[in-house]
């Protein structure tokens, strides 16, 4: 019996997803041959290989995971037709399992991102956009926010004498962030020189608006770090000015309570990832100040008579 016979006669499954199957069969075929084995004495590495070669090609986890479900299959039909002694598929973790670490700007390119926007013209309207992108980005990674929360702030969650905002997050729980000094003066110049004129007539109880008055968009904000980012000579995205922030506060010291505050996370082991991003920073302070970090050299010995 063969592979696709055997997956709409034994398993049940739709022709259209039999063709997907026997195309991901096709993919790992010719992935083997390119390391100089078949499909019939692959190894758990060369699974895992395929995995993160795909991850790193950019295929999100749910497609990943198909295929591999797909090839556990496969193997599961090899080995009831005594063709294979040994799955390769076995002790594969699916991507679920996968621990990614997410990727985060460096100080300096922080920086750069922050500072870039410029008006491009002398215009009223020109420099009041720049105003209002400056304040954002700042506010973002001041805050370390969701685009989400960053779209529904109100003028009245902000409290620029106290240092800080109230945000709604995941849940519609409320938490407070804090507002650093470059945060604070870049929203006070948006709102005394910028968001009168993007408000125009217009009466809008949010933070941030666009021209006319209206209310941002998740997509706009996206768009303004993504010109934004170039700045800093690499691809950014909202989400990544967030884990930034988490990282050089853990790489600075902060305990992981306070970041947990901070990032509105409700189980402090999804902060906990912070402190691998940050490890090289960490490994590094240890290395400096824990008193049995590091060996003595040993003393050259003295030369005999």
């Amino acid at each position: 019996m063969g592979f696709g016979i055997f997956l709409r006669a034994e398993l049940g499954l739709a022709p259209l997803t039999v063709s997907s199957y026997l195309g991901d069969l096709k993919l790992w075929s010719e992935f083997l041959d390119g390391r100089g084995r078949t499909v019939l004495d692959a190894t758990r590495e060369d699974m895992q290989a395929l995995m993160e070669h795909l991850l790193g090609h950019g295929m999100d986890s749910r497609s990943i995971a198909r295929k591999l479900s797909a090839l556990r299959r496969f193997y599961r039909y090899l080995l009831l037709e005594k063709a294979i002694e040994y799955d390769p598929t076995l002790d594969v973790d699916t991507p679920k399992q996968w621990k990614v670490l997410p990727k985060a700007l460096s100080e300096e390119e922080t920086t750069a991102l922050v500072e870039s926007p410029r008006a491009v013209s002398d215009s009223r309207l020109s420099k009041a956009l720049a105003l209002r992108d400056r304040a954002m980005l700042e506010v973002l990674y001041a805050g370390a926010l969701r685009v989400s929360e960053l779209v529904d702030v109100r003028v009245e969650d902000t409290k620029l004498d106290a240092g800080c905002m109230m945000v709604r997050g995941k849940g519609d729980k409320e938490r407070i962030v804090p507002l650093g000094a470059p945060a604070q003066a870049a929203v006070r110049d948006y709102l005394r020189q910028a968001r009168p004129v993007l408000a125009g007539r217009r009466t809008s109880p949010h933070l941030f608006l666009a021209q006319g008055g209206h209310k941002l968009t998740r997509t706009r904000i996206w768009m303004i770090v993504d010109l934004a980012s170039k700045a800093a000579g690499r691809h950014a995205s909202p989400h990544m000015l967030r884990h930034s922030a988490a990282t050089h506060m853990v790489a600075r010291g902060a305990d992981l309570r306070t970041v947990q505050t901070v990032l509105g996370h409700a189980d402090i082991a999804t902060t906990q990832i912070y402190t691998h991003v940050a490890l090289d920073h960490l490994q590094k302070v240890y290395a400096e100040h824990h008193p049995r970090a590091r060996r003595h050299k040993a003393e050259p010995p003295e030369p005999q008579a």
